[in-house]
């Protein structure tokens, strides 16, 4: 494998935004062609479409030029979670065997996902192209002031609700209109590319699903073997038109969630996936005509947040009371709606709470660096993000939900673990 993450990494490593301080160990996404929001208009580029309007400019040169050239077609691979770091020790581990799965054709960059680092906002940029701050999901939990609720983005139904999808339509929330620009499988069609879209069943026409997916064929799969066949099969039919393909397997992130990015769980999943892979790479490099061009990201990085770490704001009555509502956003980077004039009150009472452990911005400070991008911010984004920003530091997490907390492994935060992602591209 060609590795060029040395050639990039000192320049990721070293950004900095003007106008906002992150800290020693915060890491500042790159948006000017080393992200997430860059890779929509860089495949639009490499099937030989105009990118739409809205979309963030094109891969950096020195990204897009290993890559040479226009395909018949592009193959996206999402892997929730599997950052770069962790991505790099599974390389790194001949027994997981995803270097050899890769071969030596395949080309490896690094890339800075969005902020926050997380799966709605992440996919939301990816199917879109455009900055957070511009299609204005910013937040596994979001507060939607339009509709008088508190969201959960995946499920879409309101955060306190346990084992309700899809409610929020009862408040007259359509994911078919809520992003606020045309997507990428409708400014592909119009260009006469098809994009097809590989999903686990479960999630396959869920209400994310439905509000990502506008102009896309959706093909439900039930496994690992399910998917890599399936797109095996895809790739060998016939036919001279431009497609566009999109696979997302979201089993690591789930383990990592439940049990942390070190368990055993997820090195074997690991290893499944590598075999997975690697049979479906060899095949296709056997049959292909090297008109297809194959990549593989992640949304997001993960940490390992134990539960002797977590920072619980129900045990904090005098932080509650200058709050006008429960947070929003992430554990690992959350918003902040306070009651006027307990701004102050609120901020030291966070450092006398946890020293050390959440790192505090103006929410209007960071929006104006830029921190979910540099153009034209949606409407309603300052409402979303409320007064101030709470950025986890080292293995923390802030609680707030009435409910049990049982997950070991988070991201959305600004680490460098989080917010650094790989980018593999092959020929086949």
């Amino acid at each position: 494998m060609l590795d060029l993450t040395p050639n990039f990494l000192p320049s990721l490593d070293s950004h900095r935004l003007s106008d906002l301080d992150l800290g020693s160990r915060g890491y500042a996404p790159r948006y000017d062609g080393y992200s997430l929001a860059n890779l929509p208009a860089g495949i639009f580029h490499l099937l030989g479409a105009e990118p739409l309007d809205n979309m963030a400019p094109v891969l950096d040169d020195a990204l897009l030029g290993p890559l040479a050239g226009r395909y018949r077609r592009v193959v996206l691979g999402i892997i929730d979670g599997l950052g770069l770091e962790q991505f790099q020790a599974a390389l790194a581990d001949p027994e997981i065997g995803l270097a050899e799965a890769l071969g030596e054709e395949a080309v490896l960059a690094p890339l800075t996902s969005v902020v926050p680092a997380t799966t709605a906002t992440a996919l939301s940029t990816l199917w879109t192209g455009a900055y957070p701050a511009e299609h204005g999901v910013v937040g596994f939990e979001m507060y939607l002031k339009e509709y008088g609720v508190t969201a959960n983005m995946i499920l879409h139904a309101p955060a306190t609700f346990v084992g309700d999808v899809g409610s929020l339509s009862k408040a007259g929330f359509r994911p078919e209109t809520f992003l606020p620009m045309p997507g990428v499988g409708v400014g592909l069609a119009d260009q006469g590319v098809q994009t097809t879209v590989l999903q686990y069943h479960a999630i396959a026409r869920s209400g994310l699903s439905t509000m990502l997916f506008q102009g896309a064929k959706v093909a439900p799969v039930w496994s690992l073997s399910d998917l890599f066949v399936t797109l095996e099969e895809r790739l060998s039919g016939r036919g001279d038109g431009r497609e566009y393909l999109y696979f997302y397997w979201s089993v690591l992130d789930d383990l990592m969630h439940r049990y942390n990015p070190g368990d055993e769980r997820v090195r074997l999943e690991l290893s499944m996936l590598a075999r997975h892979l690697g049979h479906f790479l060899a095949q296709a490099r056997r049959q292909g005509q090297g008109d297809t061009l194959f990549l593989l990201t992640a949304d997001h990085g993960h940490v390992s947040t134990p539960l002797r770490s977590v920072c619980d704001l129900r045990e904090q009555p005098e932080l509650l009371d200058c709050l006008s509502m429960l947070p929003a956003g992430e554990s690992r980077l959350a918003f902040a709606f306070l009651r006027p004039g307990r701004e102050q009150r609120f901020l030291k009472g966070i450092e006398q709470a946890w020293p050390g452990k959440l790192r505090a911005y103006p929410s209007e400070q960071a929006l104006t660096a830029g921190l979910f991008g540099p153009r034209d911010m949606h409407p309603r984004l300052p409402d979303r993000v409320g007064d101030v920003i709470l950025a986890a530091q080292g293995d923390t997490s802030l609680w707030w939900a009435n409910k049990t907390n049982v997950m070991l492994g988070r991201h959305g935060g600004l680490t460098r673990t989080e917010m650094l992602v790989p980018l593999v591209s092959t020929v086949i």
